[in-house]
């Protein structure tokens, strides 16, 4: 049996936050509980506490416990044109939403995909292409909102990525810088 243990830290607003999670492989599945500060800060509680099971590539199971709340997420892949095709299911009991995703990838540089919420008549198309594996375009295309946005991003000096991305609809344009290193940690600057 293995075990990790990840923690982290984050500002938000006028105080810090912080989250800690626990996994353990126990077998096919992995059973993994997380906590933030809540939990213990005023003395411990059941607050910020949540459980899952999850056997990777197939299905989650996540369970809110101060909201008694289940969420599912089930995934399976086929071939379509002789090329993987990524389904995947969420139904959120609390909020009573359930999402389809699919996404077909025709080769390692290019990917299209398609995000549905159920009753909502929100449906989002989305294509990706990643050229020379250190830069990645994205456009997508949101039915509800009748709008294009889109997004670029480029790998730097390993570990480091900038992104810049445009929603047509609010006429926002956002940039962000971020780490994803084992060595000197994570982080994420946004503008």
């Amino acid at each position: 049996m293995k075990a990790s243990l990840k923690g982290r830290y984050e500002t938000d607003k006028d105080r810090g936050v912080a989250a800690a999670t626990v996994a353990f492989n126990a077998g096919d599945v992995k059973l993994r509980a997380s906590l933030t500060d809540a939990t213990v800060v005023n003395g411990p509680s059941l607050n910020g506490l949540a459980l899952a099971v999850e056997k990777p590539g197939f299905f989650i199971v996540d369970y809110n416990v101060p909201k008694k709340d289940f969420r599912f997420q089930f995934m399976n892949s086929v071939r379509f044109a002789d090329k993987p095709l990524n389904l995947t299911y969420i139904h959120s009991r609390g909020d009573n939403r359930t999402i389809l995703e699919g996404t077909l990838v025709f080769d390692s540089a290019n990917k299209v995909s398609a995000n549905h919420v159920l009753g909502s008549g929100n449906c989002k198309l989305k294509y990706t292409y990643v050229h020379g594996g250190l830069t990645t375009f994205e456009q997508w295309y949101d039915l509800a909102k009748n709008s294009w946005d889109f997004a670029v991003s480029r790998k730097v000096y390993g570990d480091d990525m900038f992104r810049a991305s445009y929603q047509t609809s609010s006429k926002a344009l956002a940039l962000e810088w971020s780490r994803n290193s084992k060595i000197n940690g994570d982080f994420k600057v946004t503008g």
